[in-house]
């Protein structure tokens, strides 16, 4: 069976990857010229990579860390120590630590918080703790169910303090989404926390050893082709056909650089593209279906992810950092924890800024002039006097419509892998699936999507 697939990021691949398993042939669709969608990156003149986001692998991510296991590169990921560490703002340059000792979940995450000393206070420990304890008890049930409330509105409900949110959650959130906590849902908050408890090394860290370009799309590219099936980059997704039944009759791929449009023709058809384009997409006459009408309520959220390269150190910190800054999310030494990015004498930072709704119009100049102010914080020591570090280089990369905006409501908009449309399937993290927006969604959206086809093909084959 010849499977049509639009979009090369992570759930395109991995749908793809998984039915060549099942002796499928998938041919995947780019409409760029670089794999990876949200995990793209890219190299500059100088040979130096940068970037779509700063992306994390955790040891909650079961079917990420199997799909690195089945390519055979599970040495690719640089775990890192199991511990979360954030900037302190009312004292520059200093940090707080939640070191997870090596004793069995939940006791591990509980020992961490316990042991926090700096951010949270004995009391505030206790109402936190106090407030998990229905997530705990109920599950993944009640975690969505509270998809109703922000997660502000959530700590409000379970009485916890309001310096839990901000001094922790804040930073957690927009690490997560790109939004603050009175916009995000509970849903997305307590489902990390939930696999962080539950599981021992569920908030253990580790960083790609490389670019994901590099080091992860294209060993799945090279699978997929090993086994009969095709990866065509420079292969926009014009227009989907449908047949007179209602199923797709073709996908018309929009030649570039003065070719004709092709009309591709296979058995099955897959979007794996972002919400966003999809909606653009649909044909009209699935467009009363409910399951395209309810793309509608989602919508990819923006972000800017940042590269700085300085003249000096600036830090030895092999991991990653929550800023705590008003402007910037999560950061990162790419110099020391990514060993393709490796330097001794220079720093190169990787930031994420979030939200980003107000900056993703702005210049790049004044984004970078920002982000310099929020670095002469987080780094006193090294951008003041007549020593200060000298930014060398940057990279901007701005994406208007990263993963779905998850504010309240959003799981009911979420559709499944199978469409009402026989022979049209739906990959990407923002299907219904139990991960989220995230890598490790993406992946599963895409093994969920594959699987869903097989089974499909196995009952019309009994059924005939």
């Amino acid at each position: 069976m010849r499977v049509a697939i639009a979009g090369a990021g992570l759930a395109g691949l991995s749908c793809a990857k998984y039915l060549t398993d099942a002796g499928h042939t998938p041919i995947v669709l780019e409409r760029r010229d670089v794999l990876g969608g949200k995990i793209a990156a890219w190299q500059d003149e100088d040979g130096d990579w940068y970037e779509t986001g700063l992306h994390i692998f955790f040891g909650a991510y079961p079917n990420m860390l199997q799909l690195f296991r089945e390519l055979g590169i599970e040495e690719r990921l640089q775990w890192k120590e199991h511990t979360m560490i954030f900037n302190q703002p009312d004292t520059p340059g200093t940090y707080s630590r939640f070191d997870f000792p090596d004793i069995p979940a939940p006791w591990n995450g509980v020992m961490a918080i316990l042991g926090n000393n700096e951010m949270l206070t004995w009391g505030e420990k206790i109402s936190f703790g106090m407030g998990l304890i229905p997530a705990m008890i109920r599950g993944q049930q009640y975690v969505e169910e509270m998809d109703k409330y922000s997660f502000s509105q959530w700590c409000q409900k379970q009485n916890i303090p309001s310096r839990v949110e901000k001094e922790v959650f804040i930073a957690m959130s927009k690490a997560l989404n790109f939004i603050n906590p009175d916009e995000i849902s509970a849903t997305i908050l307590l489902t990390a926390l939930n696999r962080f408890l539950q599981e021992k090394d569920g908030s253990k860290m580790a960083f790609l050893d490389g670019s994901p370009t590099e080091r992860l799309c294209q060993p799945l590219v090279d699978y997929i082709t090993a086994r009969d099936g095709q990866v065509r980059l420079n292969a926009p997704l014009k227009e989907i056909l449908v047949a007179e039944d209602g199923t797709v009759r073709g996908f018309v791929i929009r030649g570039v650089h003065g070719a004709a449009d092709e009309v591709l023709t296979t058995d099955v058809y897959v979007s794996a593209m972002p919400v966003d384009p999809l909606k653009l997409m649909v044909p009209q006459p699935w467009k009363e279906l409910e399951c395209f009408q309810k793309l509608q309520g989602l919508e990819g959220v923006p972000v800017i992810n940042l590269h700085l390269w300085f003249d000096r150190k600036l830090t030895d910190i092999d991991h990653l950092l929550f800023s705590r800054s008003p402007l910037l999310s999560v950061y990162a030494d790419m110099s020391n924890t990514c060993k393709a990015y490796a330097d001794p004498s220079r720093s190169m930072l990787e930031l994420v800024l979030a939200p980003a709704k107000d900056w993703i119009g702005k210049s790049d100049q004044e984004i970078i002039a920002a982000t310099m102010a929020e670095l002469a914080k987080l780094f006193p020591h090294h951008f003041s006097g007549d020593e200060s570090a000298s930014l060398l280089k940057y990279h901007v990369v701005k994406t208007p419509r990263s993963v779905y905006k998850a504010t309240p409501g959003r799981q009911a908009c979420r559709p499944d892998q199978r469409t009402p449309v026989v022979n049209f399937y739906l990959a990407g993290d923002y299907t219904m699936q139990e991960y989220l927006g995230s890598m490790e969604g993406a992946v599963l959206s895409g093994k969920l999507a594959a699987q869903a086809i097989v089974e499909d093909k196995q009952q019309r084959t009994r059924r005939n």
